[in-house]
């Protein structure tokens, strides 16, 4: 699944290569999808690449190949079109804005246990970086089950972890996480956060004066510091799944 900035380059290389037989300069795509750096277009250059998307060929400058397109895509991109008008990846944004009904119908939900002895559903939705940031996912895939008293309140999803970048915290590669919604968090506390709006990591937080600083617990990995308004608490780690 790709994310909205992926899907929405892969449509601009794509179109581009189509009329001039040239892909876009990474200026070019950078303008385009409004990023404020080019460093945005190497890490969503690489994401495409490592779901096989698009390929760099080698020994070229500003060499592409589209190796494939999405089934949204390919289903509906008009040919022959000018310009720069992305298709929006179904699930994401539809064709008009959902009511706040269909919105709250769409989300996933725990099951609500019937004796308090049952368990309770978590969706697990993708795989979160515990190294470098990977791309955010949000495709529910299926789901696991927990003790009601291991939650607490408030609304819950799961992610595979992975990476090593926690591990002194004891969170492992191949990892399930239990993380509950939030938009806040305190120092110290193990978060999901959303970098630039289209990478997610597991990290430590900790606020620095205006800054937000995303900390690993493993020494082989330096801290990342940002712009508070580019980092967004999704949610805190609130309980770990490991099979043996």
């Amino acid at each position: 699944m790709l994310t909205r900035k992926q899907h929405d380059l892969l449509v601009f290389i794509h179109e581009r290569l189509q009329e001039v037989g040239v892909p876009p300069s990474f200026d070019e795509m950078k303008d385009a999808l409004d990023l404020r750096s080019k460093s945005g277009i190497h890490r969503l250059i690489t994401a495409l690449e490592e779901r096989g998307f698009i390929r760099r060929l080698p020994n070229r400058a500003r060499a592409l190949e589209v190796l494939r397109l999405p089934e949204s895509m390919a289903q509906r991109a008009p040919k022959g079109r000018a310009g720069f008008t992305p298709s929006v990846i179904d699930g994401s944004k539809g064709l008009r804005s959902a009511s706040p009904a269909e919105a709250a119908e769409r989300r996933p939900r725990a099951a609500v246990p019937e004796a308090a002895n049952q368990s309770v559903g978590i969706p697990v939705m993708g795989r979160i970086a515990a190294g470098v940031p990977i791309s955010a996912i949000q495709n529910n895939t299926h789901h696991v089950h927990m003790p009601p008293d291991m939650l607490g309140t408030g609304e819950h999803y799961a992610l595979e972890v992975k990476g090593d970048s926690m591990v002194e915290a004891g969170i492992l590669d191949g990892d399930t996480v239990i993380i509950r919604k939030a938009e806040t968090a305190a120092q110290g506390e193990i978060v999901v956060a959303l970098v630039d709006d289209e990478e997610a990591t597991l990290k430590r937080f900790r606020r620095r004066g205006d800054a937000i600083a995303l900390e690993a617990a493993n020494p082989a990995y330096e801290t990342r510091i940002f712009g508070s308004d580019r980092v967004k608490v999704q949610g805190k780690l609130v309980a770990l799944l490991r099979k043996y």
